[in-house]
């Protein structure tokens, strides 16, 4: 299978991809390799990718999901059987600080996903928001 992996040099998106590709499947990973958390430990991951054995069977773009035009071109460009979507924003505190950044990732971002996936056809969408978890909380803070 030809799989997308968004946020593959996350955490989650590096294992997944080392897993699929053990599977034996075909991954095109893309990552816009932001900074809030440290770029050189995504660096280092996609390293690790490259030494795996069947590191031929995957291609990376230094890429933002929220990038209209060019999600548009690359869901043309690729025939995709599985999209996981793991790239987003993280850090509830910085959404405050930055509510753009969260916006332009998980929302925007994914509505590109959405529509990539429905124009291309794509036959399955594994969607995971981002590790932080909003609500609940009885402190208030405004």
């Amino acid at each position: 299978m030809k799989i997308l992996v968004t946020g593959a040099a996350g955490f989650i998106g590096f294992h997944l991809t080392l897993a699929l590709l053990a599977r034996g499947d075909v991954v095109v990973g893309i990552d816009n390799l932001n900074n809030f958390y440290d770029p050189l430990l995504k660096q280092l991951r996609l390293e690790e990718i490259a030494k795996h054995p069947k590191s031929s069977n995957f291609d990376f773009k230094k890429e933002d999901i929220a990038d209209r035009d060019f999600m548009s071109k690359f869901f043309t460009e690729h025939k995709f059987d599985v999209v996981v979507n793991l790239a987003a924003q993280a850090g509830v505190r910085y959404s405050i600080e930055n509510p753009q950044a969260y916006v332009d990732s998980n929302l925007v971002g994914f509505a590109n996903i959405l529509e990539g996936c429905r124009h291309s056809k794509v036959k399955h969408l594994v969607y995971a928001s981002s590790s932080s978890v909003y609500g609940m909380n009885l402190k208030k803070t405004l």
